[in-house]
């Protein structure tokens, strides 16, 4: 904080005084600390002294200290509020000794006394107000007294578990980062919180049962009664963790110069193998970067499972397809290749935090490319037959890496790598960012060639090793000596998401050469790659291109060539390689082949790919449907989509399906980020013997705000629907009509705070209304969730005979045939029973079901223990020539899977006491939900 200071002539002796004593402190951060743990509690008695210097040009007349333990204190945190942003609510839960927190005892000035403080609103932020400023250069002593409460370890991992074990982080206060300002960094369980401290030292306490595992240098240990004290030490290091534990399963393995203490787990390899694992990783690590200055590291399995290598091996043990000893290996690579980083540089890792992951990411391809070159994605699922021909697994372990980063990338929901962390969607924070980082570093090292980035990276981390730097430190040893101009990978890789997507369009031969034109189709700044293969697939030659802005004519040998290829290695993060190659010969010289594919598989961009997998359906009148779906929705997403889905009913006997064309076009700024095009089209039965058809365009604009974290999403659907049905003798309507539907719709999908509405307009020949529909979900801190719905409707105008058209209590017809009802026609039995939500949102089956002119209804539930709730539904209906009609019923709702599986029990309504009525088993009402994809997203939805 740059403030204006004016002094007094008395206030200079003080500050000459306060200068000599902190000059033997000048340049050095000190971090002491004397803590006792109480197991009954789990609690630490903390004295801690700290020395804070002012590395900046400012005057400083405050320090921020973060309290991060203090993070898990109540649910209005930021930490709680994170959980809530990603579908977890145990923090939200928690019982009051589940949580963390931390009591201030004292806070002073060891010269001058007790120093005002107070808390941030974010609770884990204490500012100090200083007794006298602190020059640049200059040194402060603070001195703090504190009881700390840890929380369980079933939040983060950190904590204490059910065993009363230990695994302690962020367990202790330490000064803010100042960067022209104090950073408001609260703890958002990202781990990004590491700076550089010339001196630690910790004296613990714990009781003699417990043995402490830690990479700081353990000077003596102390008995004392049922106690014992272990001193510790360490220069040039970051964040103190600590596992204190009764049950040891932590080894040490002694590799070069370095100790490595590790509870990896392996199922089947040999103590051997790890050694030898360990020597071979550390080796390559000391190789690429330079020596480790500590004696000893610390890797362990929680820490690996907060950041696995993602992907096929993750799958249970029995599944895989790699060797015991690969896994392991890999396992060690990445989190010792993160230890390794987070224990010699420090930069600020929430900012900045590409650089050491892009590091990492990188030198873990390289590790791959050095010892196991041949290794598939798929391991020995490869050489397998019915598998080995998919695109999956053809490809190199390490293309694990550009297709995660991919999967955002063509979603449009990636993020720029140079973004604070917490800013990032979850699978960006922990997947695709971190691996476009390390992809980008191969792909310049590739552009600049001569192993330029291998050396860099060296030279960076032996300049910095035990030193605070930045990511503008890093650029400038990029950019030293380079070769060639590499503004592009700052100004457009790292600071943005423009996508790279090159294509070839002309081409033409003259004796001697061959002209063709690439071209840039985004116009995104970045060097593409031109590769020249005779017939049998060899390299004849390899061009890099630089500067195309729109297209580019370039000349090529024309001696036995026999294809162009854009990016044949793949070393370029392309977002679209379908268009990257053209056959010097052939009429048809650009088109793919055709490829049938059981189930679904990675885009292959050589062929036209028509993925296959058989379909299942049911409802009572087509009874079991089955048949084959084709489609061409590879893992990767893509512009252009179609899903078709011939089958046969068996029920009805008779052919039936559905199908879909659509065309999603990404908008890359603004706020409205895509734009869907549909044509939907089906065929099924409605009743035993009738059949019906619809046929329906539509468009759709997606809208988002800026921040990618939040749950708000918005939308404006416009389509026609048509439909074509078998005459009903039930139904007196016309059998075939068309509806214009235009729908604007919110949604916040919050686990704790849920709000949504729309408002629908329907326009037909015989019937146009109007309709409102808002929801509310509530979690209190009480933990009591309310949900709140209400809907309105009412007819602009109507001149249908009969109820097929109007508003519905508790069932609605379906005329635009949205919803999946297993027996949509049916009035009496189970399938009569089935539940969904929509218009007036009654559970019991009143004497007056639909409304033909207006309808107002509101529908409320509160829980009463668990997924035990109580609801109550009130409403008017109104029909033509009558008098408006008060409405209501009550039950208990039994919410097992809010929106998938529900039962209702009605209990008192215009009816009367439906509980005590004859048949009560078929007044229950229930909510089901079978789609897959719906199901799935209700897991994903955390990640994206």
């Amino acid at each position: 904080m740059n403030q204006t200071l004016k002094l007094k002539p008395i206030q200079h002796i003080f500050i000459l005084f306060l200068s000599l004593t902190n000059l033997v402190l000048h340049a050095q951060e000190v971090n002491h600390i004397k803590a006792e743990l109480n197991t009954e509690t789990h609690t630490l008695n903390i004295q801690q002294e700290l020395v804070y210097t002012n590395k900046s040009l400012d005057t400083l007349n405050e320090i921020w200290l973060y309290d991060w333990n203090n993070a898990y204190v109540d649910k209005t945190t930021p930490l709680a509020k994170r959980f809530a942003e990603e579908f977890n609510k145990s923090i939200h839960l928690a019982r009051p000794e589940q949580r963390g927190h931390t009591e201030i005892i004292s806070l002073t000035d060891p010269n001058f006394g007790f120093l005002k403080w107070e808390r941030l609103k974010v609770q884990d932020i204490i500012r100090v107000q200083l007794n006298f400023p602190i020059y640049p250069g200059k040194s402060y002593r603070l001195k703090l007294s504190y009881k700390v409460k840890l929380p369980s370890a079933e939040f983060t991992g950190y904590g204490y578990n059910n065993f009363n074990d230990y695994r302690l982080r962020y367990w202790y206060i330490v000064p803010g980062i100042y960067d022209e300002k104090w950073m408001a960094y609260s703890n958002k369980n990202l781990n990004d919180l590491n700076q550089l401290v010339k001196e630690v030292s910790l004296e613990l306490t714990v009781p003699k049962t417990y043995t402490l595992i830690s990479d700081l240098d353990q000077l003596k240990a102390q008995e004392n009664g049922d106690k014992k004290t272990l001193y510790l030490k360490g220069q040039n290091r970051g964040e103190i963790q600590l596992d204190i534990t009764k049950s040891n399963n932590f080894e040490t393995v002694r590799t070069n110069d370095i100790e490595l203490i590790t509870n990896l787990q392996s199922r089947d390899t040999l103590e051997v193998n790890k050694l030898l694992s360990a020597e071979r990783v550390f080796d390559f690590l000391e190789n690429r970067l330079g020596s480790y200055p500590h004696n000893k590291i610390m890797v362990s399995e929680e820490e690996y499972g907060r950041s696995p290598n993602y992907g096929i091996n993750q799958l249970p043990s029995f599944l895989r397809p790699f060797p015991d000893s690969f896994q392991y290996d890999l396992k060690l690579l990445k989190i010792a290749t993160q230890a390794y980083l987070d224990n010699t540089l420090f930069l600020d890792d929430r900012k900045e935090h590409w650089v050491k992951e892009g590091i990492q990411i990188y030198l873990m391809m390289a590790y791959i490319n050095t010892y196991y070159k041949d290794m598939k994605l798929l391991g020995k699922l490869s050489k397998i037959w019915g598998i080995r021909n998919y695109h999956l697994a053809q490809m190199d372990f390490n293309d694990q890496y550009p297709l995660l980063y991919m999967l955002t990338a063509r979603n449009n929901t990636d993020q720029p790598l140079n973004i604070s962390r917490d800013s990032l969607i979850k699978f960006n924070e922990r997947i695709a960012n971190r691996y476009k980082s390390g992809v980008g570093l191969a792909y310049l090292n590739s552009y600049l060639g001569d192993h330029y980035i291998d050396r860099k990276i060296k030279e960076y981390y032996n300049a910095y090793a035990q030193k605070s730097s930045s990511a503008q430190n890093f650029e400038d040893f990029l950019k030293a000596d380079t070769p060639k101009d590499i503004d592009w990978y700052f100004d457009t890789f790292i600071e943005t998401k423009d996508k790279i997507d090159f294509k070839i369009t002309k081409l033409h031969k003259t004796k001697d050469s061959v002209f063709v034109n690439i071209k840039n189709k985004r116009g995104t700044e970045a060097p593409i790659t031109l590769f020249g293969m005779d017939k049998n697939d060899s390299i004849l030659f390899k061009q890099w291109y630089q500067g195309i802005d729109d297209t580019k004519k370039v000349s090529v040998p024309k001696k036995d060539l026999k294809r162009l290829v854009l990016n044949y290695d793949r070393i370029i993060p392309e977002i679209n390689e379908r268009d990257n190659w053209k056959s010097v010969n052939g009429f048809l010289s650009t088109d793919r082949k055709l490829k049938f594919q059981f189930f679904k598989d990675f885009e292959d961009p050589y062929y036209n790919q028509i993925l296959y997998v058989p379909v299942f359906s049911f409802n009572i009148y087509d009874g079991v449907t089955t048949g084959l779906r084709f489609y061409n929705k590879t893992f990767l997403a893509k512009p252009f989509l179609y899903d078709l889905k011939p089958s046969y009913a068996f029920g009805e006997g008779a052919l039936v399906g559905s199908g879909t064309f659509r065309y999603r076009d990404y908008v890359e700024h603004g706020n409205m980020h895509q734009i869907d095009y549909y044509l939907y089209g089906s065929s099924f039965h409605y009743a035993d013997g009738l059949r019906y058809s619809t046929i329906t365009p539509s468009i759709t604009f997606h809208f988002r705000n800026d921040d990618l974290r939040s749950n708000e999403r918005e939308l404006l659907n416009v389509r026609f629907v048509n439909v074509l049905r078998d005459k009903s003798p039930t139904i007196d309507s016309d059998p075939d009509y068309s509806v214009l539907n235009a729908r604007y719709a919110y949604g916040n999908n919050g686990i704790i705070d849920y709000r949504s509405w729309f408002v629908d307009l329907e326009v037909a020949s015989e019937f146009s209304k109007l309709s409102f529909n808002w929801e509310l979900r509530k979690l209190f801190p009480n933990n009591r969730q309310l949900n709140l719905r209400v809907f309105a409707g009412k007819f602009i105008y109507n001149q249908t005979n009969s109820d097929f058209f109007s508003f519905a209590l508790d069932r609605p017809t379906d005329y635009m045939f949205d919803y999946d009802y297993l027996g949509r026609s049916e009035d009496s039995g189970i399938f009569s029973q089935q539940l969904i939500i929509s218009e007036g949102g009654f559970k019991s089956k009143l004497s007056t079901p639909y409304a033909n002119d207006w309808i107002v209804t509101t529908n409320a539930s509160i829980n009463i223990w668990k997924w035990i709730e109580v609801y109550g539904d009130l409403g008017m209906i109104k029909n033509k020539y009558q008098d408006a009609h008060f409405v209501y019923d009550s039950g208990i709702r039994l919410n097992l899977v809010t929106d998938y599986f529900e039962l209702y029990l009605p209990v008192y309504s215009n009816n009367g006491w439906e509980i005590a009525q004859p048949q009560y088993d078929e007044k229950i009402r229930f909510i089901v939900t079978l789609s897959p994809k719906t199901l799935i997203g209700l897991f994903t939805r955390k990640w994206f």
